[in-house]
């Protein structure tokens, strides 16, 4: 891994402190943004929402799709619809599931879109 750049002089651009410090989202909204992302930090949770970025599915294909068992992926499903990252739809006896809104596709895609791009270089 290379070593990371710093700046060769101690030095400061208080203009430019005071107007990032200005513009800088409240602390508790920081915190759960880092939770946000502690929930994409699973791979487990990332794919179930990979699997649901393609299609609604019920929980039975969703634990097919993802090679895990029901609990396991309804024990997943509820971390990620308190995030509400995911909603769900229930039809008869069965439940679906699919992506919350579009924040949730583009992380998604975005995320993805960043990985393969760095492969590729």
């Amino acid at each position: 891994m290379q070593d990371l750049e710093v700046c060769e002089i101690d030095h400061s651009h208080k203009d430019i402190i005071k107007e990032v410090k200005t513009l800088m989202p409240k602390e508790e909204d920081l915190y759960d943004v880092a939770e946000l992302f502690k929930v994409f930090g699973d791979s487990t949770r990332t794919n179930i929402l990979a699997a649901l970025f393609n299609h609604e599915l019920c929980v039975c294909d969703i634990c097919r799709v993802v090679n895990m068992t029901k609990s396991a992926v309804s024990h997943q499903l509820k971390v990620l619809k308190n995030f509400n990252l995911v909603k769900a739809r229930k039809q008869g006896k069965e439940v679906f599931y699919s992506l919350a809104d579009e924040h949730v596709v583009l992380i998604y895609k975005m995320a993805l879109e960043h990985i393969l791009e760095k492969k590729e270089d």
